[in-house]
């Protein structure tokens, strides 16, 4: 293989769709080509109503589809025209067997590479896009090699991703490094090189760095686990904050300053949710048990339960603050997503605050700018399996905020859009039941301005003045 000129991508998700957008827009050269088996997903990429929504993805693909970017559900064509093949599949947490809650699934991994091997009529770099665990690799290689046919080689590549949901494009057009991990023999040296050429048409060398594939493999887990790390110990402080006193935005800001620890990933919520973080932090849960590291396993296993606390803490404010009980209250929900600019709804940490209001017999106005319907209460569906049909009865999706909040007890937080920060507060108020509460989850609003209105408002890692009937009992118990 002299020359890459057709790259295949197989999975058009969040990882696979952006990252082949911008090398599309970025190397106008080449032919880009985003395969699925799920014709419903292509057929919307080559729509005007994309799959996902991340700010600035629209323009790329009205820019380059049908020049040099396409979107087919012809896998196993495009596997044998492509140079070079990205796997952008899914590797969830595996539900069952050994590893069950913890365990990477490698099984669209090993579909994939079979579909590689079985289809491929000359030689090909292989690159591993996907989360993966240490030497999954390994895995990838082996069946290649073990169905390669005469003439033909193969190279695996280690090329994870390290995109944040809402800015993914940003991120792939200025990324703080590109890492590539291949074989330290001539020819995985030179496939690695091959891959680094495409890269280095927007990206600075001195940003692709390049390792052995199992320090590249590790690299990501160990990455996405330090960031979630660093959410979990800011939640914790702001739990400590709610009960003395202290302003966690305030000790944000004076621990964030000093250069050592700096400022990102340093803002307390309801704690992180998405793809990648609950996934990865379980995998080195799984890999350090595996490796006889009870010790390590168990640090890494503190994160999720520290994370799930979080959100059950949030759960039940709210219950304390109205009167301990929520059966047949409305409570507006503002906001699905995990996280603001996406409609990714994956692990959101609403999902679990609706789980355990529901489950107090509350009824719900959600209201989410970006999330489909079906998403919320097939998400809700599924953490409360027993209970469908008060799911159904109690979950209203509306598609107006101010109509949400109207005749409710309360509005809840969930996630940061930005928009929840312009909205005519004081319109809402005159429309809720009184007392009129606001939990803003994600330190967002001006609590102090929504007090002069006439709400009562509680915030995470802030304390402010309650009103006399309420008491921290229910908390404290």
């Amino acid at each position: 293989m002299e020359k890459i000129e057709r790259i295949c991508c197989i999975g058009a998700g969040y990882v696979g769709g952006p990252t082949s957008c911008v090398i599309a827009l970025k190397c106008p050269d080449l032919q880009v080509v985003v395969v699925d088996s799920n014709k419903k997903r292509i057929d919307q990429w080559n729509s005007d109503l994309l799959p996902i929504y991340e700010p600035g993805l629209d323009e790329i693909v009205n820019k380059c589809r049908n020049n040099n970017l396409h979107f087919s559900a012809d896998v196993k064509g495009e596997i044998e025209a492509s140079d070079l093949i990205f796997i952008s599949v899914n590797t969830p947490t595996k539900a069952f067997g050994i590893g069950r809650g913890e365990a990477a699934d490698l099984t669209n991994l090993e579909v994939v590479s079979r579909l590689i091997a079985d289809n491929s009529k000359s030689s090909k770099i292989v690159v591993e896009k996907s989360t993966v665990p240490v030497r999954a690799a390994e895995i990838i290689n082996g069946i290649l090699k073990a169905n390669q046919k005469p003439g033909l080689s193969f190279q695996v590549l280690s090329n994870p991703e390290f995109l944040a949901e809402g800015t993914a494009i940003s991120d792939l057009l200025n990324p703080d490094r590109i890492l590539i991990g291949g074989e330290e023999s001539p020819a995985g040296q030179e496939a690695i090189e091959k891959l680094a050429q495409i890269y280095s048409r927007w990206v600075e060398p001195a940003k692709i760095i390049t390792t052995n594939t199992w320090s590249s493999e590790l690299s990501k887990l160990a990455a996405n686990a330090m960031l979630a790390q660093r959410l979990t110990f800011i939640n914790c402080v702001s739990a400590i904050c709610e009960v003395t006193g202290a302003d966690v935005s305030e000790v944000e800001n004076a621990i964030g300053m000093d250069s050592r620890i700096g400022r990102k990933y340093l803002r307390a919520g309801l704690g992180f949710g998405g793809s990648c973080f609950q996934k990865d932090v379980l995998n080195l849960v799984y890999l350090s048990r595996s490796l006889n590291l009870p010790e390590i396993a168990n640090f890494w296993e503190q994160i999720i339960v520290m994370n799930d606390y979080q959100k059950q803490r949030f759960s039940r404010r709210i219950l304390e603050c109205l009167f301990n009980t929520i059966k047949g209250k409305r409570l507006a929900i503002f906001g699905f997503s995990f996280k603001a600019n996406t409609g990714d709804t994956r692990e959101s940490p609403a999902i679990y605050v609706c789980r355990d209001l529901l489950k107090e017999q509350a009824e719900l106005s959600i209201y989410d700018p970006k999330v489909d319907p079906k998403q919320i209460m097939a998400d809700l569906g599924r953490v409360l399996p027993d209970m469908e049909q008060q799911v159904i009865e109690k979950v209203r999706i509306i598609p107006d905020p101010y109509e949400a909040a109207k005749n409710s007890h309360a509005l809840v937080v969930c996630t940061e859009w930005n928009e929840f920060k312009t909205y005519d507060y004081k319109k809402m108020y005159d429309t809720m039941m009184k007392p009129a509460w606001i939990f803003d989850g994600r330190m967002i609003l001006d609590g102090k301005r929504l007090q002069s209105i006439g709400f009562h408002v509680e915030a995470i890692g802030k304390s402010f003045k309650r009103p006399s009937f309420i008491t921290r009992s229910f908390v404290e118990n």
